[in-house]
């Protein structure tokens, strides 16, 4: 028996810098991880891409493949977005597949991909109307949005650290959306 693809998207946001924990606690609940970031998170993540792909055993994606080849990874299971930034949440929500990323995750709703998200925003931003727009949008179309009670709680910018992501959240709702 296969085990179930997670595809793993993540934006660049502190949080990103701790995702090799984040696959390896999936694997360790039993997906079979691939990773896939935003442009910026891949630059971040610059030194350590060989390491994540040897992790993973896929390799890490960040930018679309050409036309008419074959896709590098197995169909996706279920689909985790985490960290997901201020820009990753609004361009999803609007359409705006600019990246890799955005283009796979706006699919997926059509797809029917059972997905789930957690912001990884600052209070500042939140306080632009169209973040909340672009929650309610996302949950409309079926997406699970971790933000709010019981999921991603903003901080003041710059008071919030990496290691206070809630990872654990994401991951849990991703296993129980598999076995739901």
């Amino acid at each position: 028996m296969t085990k179930p693809v997670l595809y793993l998207f993540g934006s660049a946001a502190p949080p990103v810098f701790d995702i090799a924990d984040a696959v390896t606690n999936a694997q360790n609940r039993g997906f079979d991880v691939c990773l896939g970031l935003t442009p910026t998170a891949a630059r971040w993540l610059a030194p350590q891409l060989a390491g994540l792909e040897r992790l993973t055993g896929h390799p890490v994606r960040s930018e679309y493949k050409m036309p008419g080849t074959p896709d590098v990874w197995p169909m996706a299971s279920v689909i985790a977005v985490a960290p997901a930034t201020f820009n990753t949440v609004n361009s999803w929500a609007l359409g705006l597949t600019h990246d890799f990323v955005v283009g796979v995750i706006a699919e997926a709703i059509g797809k029917q991909i059972p997905t789930v998200t957690m912001p990884c925003v600052n209070a500042a931003y939140v306080q632009h109307r169209q973040f909340e727009r672009s929650i309610s949008e996302l949950r409309e179309m079926g997406v699970q949005v971790l933000y709010g009670e019981g999921g991603f709680q903003p901080n003041q910018p710059g008071r919030g650290g990496p290691s206070e992501y809630p990872w654990h959240l994401v991951l849990d709702a991703a296993l129980e959306m598999h076995d739901g």
